[in-house]
C-alpha cells in the first residue's frame, strides 16, 4: 500500500481453505521465474462507486487499478478493496468522448458517462497530490466507461457472495446527488479519508469544459429526491 493511502479491506472473505504448502511454493516460484509484464502498467489507483445498470439498487465500491494505454483509452481491473486480500470483481474500459462519438449507435448504450463522478468529487485517486489528481480528472472529464462486474461481494454494511455467482452485470454511474446510498457513500469516504465536498469545490474549474453526455438521465426514474450537479447534463 502506498504511503498516505488508507487501507480498505474486502467486505467478504472468499470461500475455500488455506493455500497449503504447494501454493506457497508456487507463489515463490512464480515471483522469481515467471514474468508479469502485462500487470506492471496497472499502476494508477482510482476509487469510486458503481451501481447496476439493470438493478440500480445493487451498489458497491469499485477500486480501479488502471493502465493508461494512450490519451484516449484506459484499461482497469476492479477490486472490492485496496489491500492484498481484495477480490477481483470486474473490469472497466474508459474511452475519451472523441472515441465514444465514433462508436456504433448500438454500442453506445453499454457505456456510462463520467462527468458526475468527476465534478461531484465522488471519484478520487487516493494518495495523489491534489494538483495531480485534478489533472487526472480533467483527462477523465467527458469520458465514458464500459464496466462489467462478475462478482458482487456487497458493501461493508451488507456483504454479498463469497464466490462469483451468476452472469456478469453491466454497471452504471451515478449522475445526481442522492442516487448513491448515503450509508455506502459516507462509509466509503470516511474509510479512505476522502472529502468529496472539497474535491467538488476544487474541480468546479473543470465545469466550463464539460459537455452534455449520453446516459446521464438513463436511471433518473430509479431514484427519488435527487439533485443535479452543475456541469452534468444529458445529451439527449
Amino acid at each position: 500500500m502506498s504511503p498516505g493511502v488508507e487501507h480498505r479491506p474486502s467486505p467478504v472473505r472468499a470461500a475455500g481453505g488455506p493455500k497449503g504448502a504447494w501454493l506457497t511454493l508456487l507463489d515463490k516460484g512464480a515471483d522469481v521465474l515467471q514474468p508479469a509484464a502485462p500487470l506492471k502498467a496497472f499502476d494508477v489507483y482510482v476509487a469510486g462507486l458503481h451501481c447496476g445498470r439493470d438493478d440500480p439498487a445493487m451498489q458497491m465500491e469499485a477500486h480501479h487499478y488502471a493502465k493508461v494505454v494512450n490519451g484516449d483509452l484506459l484499461q482497469c481491473v476492479i477490486f472490492d478493496g485496496n489491500t492484498a486480500d481484495a477480490n477481483l470483481i470486474g473490469i472497466e474500459y474508459i474511452v475519451s468522448g472523441e472515441l465514444f462519438d465514433g462508436l456504433p449507435e448500438e454500442e453506445k448504450g453499454y457505456w456510462h458517462p463520467h462527468n458526475y463522478e468527476v465534478l461531484s468529487g465522488q471519484l478520487s485517486a487516493p494518495g495523489l497530490p491534489q494538483a495531480v489528481e485534478t489533472s487526472l480528472m480533467r483527462q477523465l472529464l467527458n469520458s465514458y466507461g464500459k464496466t462489467w462486474h462478475t462478482w458482487h461481494t456487497g458493501t461493508h454494511a451488507a456483504p454479498g457472495h463469497d464466490l462469483p455467482l451468476g452472469g456478469a452485470n453491466l454497471m452504471w454511474s451515478f449522475n445526481r446527488d442522492g442516487e448513491a446510498d448515503e450509508g455506502l457513500r459516507t462509509d466509503f469516504e470516511s474509510s479512505l479519508g476522502l472529502d468529496s465536498a472539497a474535491k467538488r469545490e476544487t474541480r468546479a474549474q473543470l465545469r466550463s469544459a464539460a459537455r452534455p453526455q449520453r446516459g446521464v438521465d438513463l436511471l433518473e426514474d430509479a431514484f427519488t429526491g435527487t439533485t443535479p450537479v452543475p456541469g452534468v447534463q444529458d445529451a439527449g
